[in-house]
């Protein structure tokens, strides 16, 4: 699908002085500038910023009361459950959690829902098992914001319950809870409102071990972890975390990331953000969405290397049947598409079929979302509810289109970009009219068609080592950060494409005295060129190194062939 090249236009004078003031090139000035950054302090903590400008825990309103009834339930020895999400934000979240208690001197007991059975969310089981383990107190990670009569049946057990929770609230009220950590709530003066769940159990731990000498930053490798996973904002203090993290991640002393990162077969460079958010995260993940994610939690608190190789190797063996049911999946959903989907009427893709697996459908609905560039939303059908997951595209806020269409739905949670939901069967019908109705009145014919924005537009002649090498100072990538897009138009190519791997292939490109090899693994969505003709790239540059010697590679977003 051809994508609009968007060319961000910026201040000629506020990049002279990022330039000057920060003393960087004028490039990658323009850069920051592009990343919304509006003044030297602002850029100097992206580009520099440690943990030392973070912010207070404090800040956040309800940390000091959960502190206080945490202290509390120690010195009493109170009986503490915490309660966790089963992806990879909340299961890091558990993890850390778990391993601030046991320096404190205590052990808590973990719960982590399953996906089929139990589904999102603090849930009523998981209360009355509570109840009869004698729990006192409650911790949720990543969760319970929306667990209303959840946390009344827990009060009405005599236990409290502290939610810790980065999603969006939905409701008018939120839980009677003992007390409420989440940035998004009203009266919050929480400067970074973009924290993932485990950005938000670091810092109650910050809290908790506030004044006592004990090295937290050990744990980032965790943060990293789940704040990557969660496909957070990479700004602000996600940034710091992320930055960090990963550099822990590289020298992590946990058995079990160690025994992961080397059954997925990458211990031997270093790690970065896509290698969580597309090897380490995935094989995580699947414990939650087809096996038992208490297994990968076990994985990351165990200090055992031959327990972790056996949790890794499971790990890896779920992920592989994760991989095989869902290309069945998307298959049969790509089918129904081009058979059911009239694409003037339905700008928003709902599919729905009995026997799909609940576990796998958001990462499906991703994919029918990017090869379609539209909303989609599959519903896994079992007896007469199905399970829903939804995935969005630019300039359309999910969240608030399930707001409208809230009285065909049985729950939902989420935010602008991704949801999930739960739906009866014989509503599915009507919820996808109300949808693609509410989507005719806020889908400009414009938004479905994807855009490509573009840091900058400058000769292939230009680029060298030194350019690429500053641009080191911009990672990690992310949301709100990603990679920087050059465009250069005119180029020659130098010989035909070589197809590589599955669904990739490379060239050589030539413009003045530079010539470098362009490569894509993705050639599905960009028009392949041929030898001979000359073509407008749109890329992002590296360095790659082969046998000790460095070249310039470029890394295709895509591709304009000109006319003849």
């Amino acid at each position: 699908m051809q994508k609009i090249w968007n060319i961000i236009k910026n201040n000629t004078k506020s990049v002279e002085q990022f330039s000057e003031s920060l003393n960087i090139s004028p490039i990658l000035a323009k850069i920051l500038i592009n990343r919304n950054l509006t003044d030297v302090k602002e850029a100097r903590d992206f580009l520099f910023g440690d943990i030392s400008s973070t912010f207070d825990p404090f800040l956040l309103k309800g940390m000091d009361k959960a502190v206080a009834r945490i202290k509390e339930a120690l010195n009493k020895r109170e009986h503490i459950m915490v309660y966790g999400d089963y992806d990879v934000d909340g299961i890091s979240s558990i993890a850390l959690l778990k391993i601030i208690f046991r320096q404190l001197g205590r052990d808590v007991l973990t719960y982590i829902p399953n996906r089929l059975e139990e589904g999102y969310g603090l849930n009523k089981k998981a209360v009355e098992f509570a109840r009869d383990k004698r729990i006192s107190l409650i911790i949720t990670a990543d969760c319970g914001i929306g667990a209303i009569e959840e946390v009344d049946l827990a009060n009405s057990f005599g236990i409290d319950v502290i939610v810790t929770d980065h999603h969006e609230i939905k409701k008018d009220k939120m839980p009677e809870a003992h007390s409420i950590i989440n940035p998004h709530q009203a009266g919050c003066a929480y400067p970074f409102k973009h924290l993932a769940g485990v950005g938000i159990a670091y810092k109650l731990a910050q809290a908790l071990m506030k004044k006592k000498y004990y090295p937290l930053e050990e744990h980032l490798d965790l943060v990293a972890l789940g704040t990557v996973a969660d496909i957070v904002p990479q700004k602000g203090e996600n940034r710091v975390f992320t930055k960090l993290g990963v550099a822990r991640l590289n020298e992590t002393n946990k058995a079990g990331l160690k025994s992961l990162i080397s059954a997925a077969g990458i211990g031997k460079r270093d790690i970065s953000t896509s290698d969580i958010g597309y090897v380490l995260g995935p094989r995580i993940n699947a414990m939650g969405r087809i096996g038992s994610p208490d297994i990968a939690l076990n994985l990351l608190l165990t200090d055992n290397k031959v327990e972790a190789d056996k949790l890794a190797g499971i790990l890896n063996q779920e992920n592989r049947n994760r991989q095989r049911i869902e290309k069945e999946i998307l298959e049969e959903a790509i089918s129904m598409v081009e058979r059911d989907i009239n694409f003037k009427e339905h700008r928003v893709i709902v599919l729905a079929k009995e026997g799909w697996h609940a576990g796998v459908i958001g990462i499906v609905s991703s994919r029918i979302q990017e090869k379609y560039y539209r909303p989609a939303i599959l519903i896994a059908i079992e007896d007469d509810v199905g399970k829903g997951s939804a995935r969005s595209i630019d300039n359309f806020n999910l969240f608030n289109a399930l707001i409208n269409s809230k009285e065909y739905l049985i729950d939902f949670g989420g935010h602008e970009a991704a949801c999930g939901l739960s739906i009866y069967r014989k509503d599915i019908d009507k919820f996808n009219e109300e949808i693609n109705k509410y989507a005719k009145e806020n889908i400009k014919d414009a938004d479905l068609l994807p855009k490509l924005d573009i840091d900058i537009d400058m000769p292939l002649s230009e680029l060298n080592f030194d350019l690429i090498n500053e641009l080191e100072l911009l990672k990690p990538y992310g949301p709100d950060n990603p990679r920087p897009v050059f465009l250069s138009s005119g180029i020659a190519l130098r010989n035909e494409p070589k197809f590589i791997a599955r669904n990739g292939f490379k060239i050589w490109v030539s413009s003045g005295s530079v010539t470098c090899e362009a490569i894509s693994f993705r050639r599905e969505l960009m028009e392949v060129p041929k030898a001979g003709q000359t073509v407008d790239i749109a890329y992002s540059p590296s360095i790659n190194n082969w046998q000790g010697i460095d070249s310039i590679q470029l890394d295709l977003c895509d591709i304009k062939i000109r006319l003849p």
